[in-house]
């Protein structure tokens, strides 16, 4: 009965059961209620409040990113794997958070749109599911290729394009350009979105790869509610923490993508894994002449997960969530064991002194190479 009690309480507290004491096993008295309560009070929090407009929504820490299931490898993954690992990720959120999304217009290849048909089959299939989730949509690149677009003219079209894709089965929560177009001010392409909210085509508005200034500059024309930039223990650049500290300010979220590393973090992961044709094969970070070098970040992450008692992947997503109440890191997978093993680490807490040797990792082995392949696509990071 008391475990019961406790599970209820951990519930309406956000908190994970593992986050409370299960040795209360006598009946509720005040002292369990006083214990318990304490230990509420000092546990680390599991749910994050969206920012802007989205302020009264409520996601778990840690969210999950669908790209892999459709873009990242040539071949993708079967529906039957997709709508499992989706699954199980939505229900191991606790009652009450939604899990957080993240697709996009063009992640995959043919169509293009993908990503977004993947989602509308599976919440076809399990309706009930939706209104557990936030769906972030990225878009606003060109209808034939990848560059920033953010022409109003063309930020309708990919609104609308997205939208197509879901065929109404899931709500987009949220839309977001991909990266800043520098031919259109921010402000105008906030008065864009602004408009389309308005008319009814989405309900949130997000920004992703983008400055502490352009955040700022944003804002002021309407509440942004997530900003999507890469957060990783080797990808935390000055410009990085600045993001952090500007969106801490002003309380809009920060949804933290390849937190992973993307995939290679884990220690899991090496170069000659990749299948072919696999666009990882292409980081700056994997070539011949750095990758060695590179490696030293991952051997000392595995090392300290291991004296923890956590895995690699573990770690990285709670020193993520330890740089600020407002971070979301959404990894990707496309099984279902390793999504519940990533939501699991929401409960982990790290001590002040293993989040400050993982703070410090690039200070002591400085990452060689680029967060992507060296070329056109670095032009439009930080916009």
């Amino acid at each position: 009965m008391a475990y019961k009690n406790l599970q209820k309480l951990a519930q309406m507290h956000s908190l994970q059961h593992s986050s409370l004491s299960y040795q209360y096993l006598s009946p509720i008295t005040p002292t369990l209620i006083s214990t318990t309560l304490t230990i509420m009070a000092t546990a680390e929090p599991q749910s994050v409040r969206l920012g802007g407009t989205a302020s009264h929504v409520e996601i778990y820490k840690i969210g999950f990113g669908l790209m892999m299931m459709t873009w990242v490898n040539p071949i993708p993954i079967s529906d039957e794997q997709a709508f499992e690992t989706i699954k199980t990720a939505i229900s191991s959120v606790p009652r009450g958070q939604k899990l957080f999304i993240n697709s996009s217009e063009f992640y995959g290849t043919n169509p293009r749109e993908a990503n977004l048909h993947l989602i509308a089959r599976f919440f076809d299939k399990y309706p009930e599911l939706a209104d557990r989730t936030f769906l972030s949509v990225k878009g606003g690149v060109g209808a034939n290729d990848l560059a920033p677009d953010s022409s109003a003219d063309n930020l309708c079209r990919s609104v609308d394009a997205c939208n197509a894709a879901l065929n109404g089965k899931k709500r987009m929560d949220l839309f977001e350009c991909a990266r800043i177009d520098p031919r259109v001010s921010v402000e105008d392409t906030m008065r864009t979105l602004k408009q389309l909210v308005k008319e009814g085509k989405f309900d949130h508005i997000g920004l992703s790869e983008v400055s502490a200034e352009t955040v700022e500059r944003a804002n002021k024309i309407v509440g942004v509610a997530a900003v999507e930039i890469e957060v990783s223990p080797w990808s935390y650049e000055e410009e990085t923490k600045k993001v952090i500290a500007t969106t801490q300010k002003l309380g809009i979220s920060v949804v933290a993508y390849s937190p992973l590393g993307r995939g290679f973090l884990t220690g899991k992961l090496k170069k000659s894994d990749l299948a072919e044709g696999d666009m990882r094969g292409h980081l700056s970070r994997l070539r011949d002449d750095v990758v060695d070098h590179n490696q030293k970040i991952v051997d000392t992450i595995v090392a300290m997960a291991e004296k923890k008692n956590v895995t690699a992947a573990q770690l990285c997503l709670a020193w993520v969530t330890s740089l600020g109440s407002q971070i979301v890191p959404i990894p990707g997978s496309g099984k279902a064991e390793r999504v519940k093993e990533n939501l699991e680490a929401g409960a982990i807490i790290l001590s002040e002194e293993e989040i400050e040797e993982i703070s410090g990792l690039m200070d002591k082995h400085p990452v060689k190479g680029g967060r992507y392949a060296d070329g056109p696509t670095d032009a439009y990071l930080w916009g």
